[in-house]
């Protein structure tokens, strides 16, 4: 057969598909009509008492037994026997089996039962038992259409597989695939625990703009907008971290605040280009300080979520209950590619290694830019055991406090785990003096078409002149933490909404 006479056929397949589908869903219109000209409109319907979940009755089912329970849900399965039919009830713990008879019900009821269609959400209300294969399920009462469905849902043995539809449409993927549920329903216990931990070592959680005019914190390019009332540009938030570090002038010892922030990057499978933050900041402690807390916050929970310390994560196991490593960034550059920036002193020293192990860089970069190339072109993908990789060079770390006996680098970490940065710290940078030197490094960046490097920020360098105390800082990128717990392949998989092209536009 020719590729012309296969190609009308699928045509026309897909044209004879469309119609069956059109007319199915016409059906389910014209049964809502019938309901409603009836008077049984389910949209009328604005409460429903449910007394279990699935889950619930079948974890408590020798107690339950016998017993009365009603629950509701969106039925996924139905087989209509004549007098007596089965269905699957799914909600949010899962799902159980309903057997629904005519005598039980009522003979008007019952009628209306068979109409109902896959993909509707009902209520039901029964006793509890088990049928004579030995499952448990509950025997309708009554049953209350609750919503009709208008759409169909995806073939069951199939299910929902196309990547791009699954994350546009969220919705029918939770319905569809049980364990896209279970991740978000592990997202919100590590969100929780999180909270749970920091509040138990008295932190107050708090609330910083997300609108702001200087985007500062970390090295991205912000989204702008424009506030029309004020006549003024605004941008979103790249960092919590100089709002946070004015409460902390204020008086406010430990705070945290975990909320989305907006970078103006690409997409792939950890980048997103907005993503949830949480940073945190302690007073009188410094980046040894935050290791700490990060170690012991990561195994909690670990712990709460998975139930364990060892997570497993594609091929890799991480065993998050022994000491984490902590290493220098120089030495981690020195065991992955056996350059020694301890005997690096001139840039020029550092470009001549740099071209030797055809390491790329870019005329702007000084030393400790190419010794975080050399970082990253040699060294991330060994960590992959929980690493603390300590004492960053001073170019790279615009708010960080100086190391007192070696002033080029700073006391600050990064802590990885399968290859992956998931943390940044540092002991803050409370001199402003030093910090408007740094922003004025930051500005030159700026004037070379660096459009990640930071404005100065006025109002943060007199909040450091009101005077600081010693601080330590970190931010947690929560989206990879939880791709971590549900050994999810990519930050999309973690993200209830994530940011996708707009219909129509995909191939411009």
């Amino acid at each position: 057969m020719s590729q012309e006479n296969n190609s009308q056929n699928n045509q026309k397949n897909q044209s004879n598909q469309q119609q069956d589908i059109n007319q199915l869903l016409r059906i389910r219109r014209e049964k809502l009509a019938a309901l409603q000209e009836a008077g049984k409109d389910p949209f009328q319907i604005t409460r429903f008492d449910v007394t279990h979940h699935s889950q619930d009755v079948k974890d408590n089912f020798d107690a339950l037994e016998g017993t009365n329970v009603t629950i509701a849900g969106r039925m996924m399965f139905k087989r209509v026997m004549g007098k007596a039919s089965f269905c699957n009830i799914q909600d949010l713990k899962g799902s159980i089996q309903c057997y629904v008879a005519r005598d039980s019900i009522g003979e008007e009821p019952y009628a209306d039962f068979k109409k109902y269609d896959v993909g509707d959400i009902l209520g039901i209300s029964g006793e509890v038992f088990k049928t004579k294969t030995g499952e448990m399920s509950i025997h309708a009462a009554s049953v209350t259409l609750l919503s009709k469905s208008l759409q169909i849902l995806p073939e069951k043995f199939h299910g929902l597989t196309d990547t791009d539809t699954r994350y546009r449409q969220r919705y029918v993927d939770l319905i569809m695939n049980a364990e896209v549920k279970d991740t978000f329903i592990k997202r919100s216990k590590v969100i929780s625990s999180i909270r749970r931990y920091l509040d138990d070592q008295g932190f107050m959680e708090v609330e910083t703009p997300m609108l702001v005019s200087n985007a500062g914190g970390a090295a991205a390019r912000p989204f702008e907008t424009h506030f029309n009332a004020l006549d003024e540009d605004l941008k979103l938030r790249i960092s919590l971290e100089l709002y946070l570090k004015r409460l902390i002038v204020g008086g406010m010892e430990r705070v945290y605040e975990i909320g989305r922030v907006f970078r103006n990057e690409g997409l792939d499978t950890r980048h997103n280009p907005e993503f949830t933050l949480m940073e945190l900041y302690q007073a009188y402690t410094d980046y040894h300080g935050m290791m700490d807390l990060t170690e012991n916050l990561y195994r909690y929970v670990a712990k709460e979520v998975t139930g364990s310390e060892i997570l497993t994560y594609g091929e890799h196991q991480m065993d998050l209950s022994k000491p984490f490593e902590r290493i220098t960034m120089v030495d981690a550059v020195r065991k992955y590619s056996g350059v020694d920036f301890n005997e690096i002193h001139t840039l020029e020293e550092a470009r001549a290694a740099a071209k030797e192990k055809h390491v790329e860089f870019e005329e702007h970069h000084k030393k400790g830019d190419i010794l975080n190339l050399f970082f990253e072109e040699f060294v991330e993908e060994h960590l992959i055991q929980p690493t603390f990789v300590m004492d960053h060079p001073i170019e790279i770390s615009p708010l960080t406090k100086k190391k007192p006996e070696n002033p080029e680098y700073v006391e600050r970490f990064e802590f990885f785990m399968n290859g992956w940065e998931m943390a940044n710290a540092y002991s803050e940078l409370n001199d402003p003096i030093d910090q408007r030197a740094r922003f004025a490094a930051q500005e030159e960046l700026l004037a070379a078409g660096d459009a990640e490097a930071n404005h100065t920020d006025e109002d943060f360098l007199n909040a450091l002149s009101i005077g600081m105390p010693p601080t330590g800082g970190i931010g947690f990128g929560i989206d990879r933490m939880v791709m971590m717990m549900t050994n999810s392949p990519s930050i999309r998989d973690v993200l209830a909404f994530p940011t996708m092209k707009t219909l129509g536009k995909e191939n411009q």
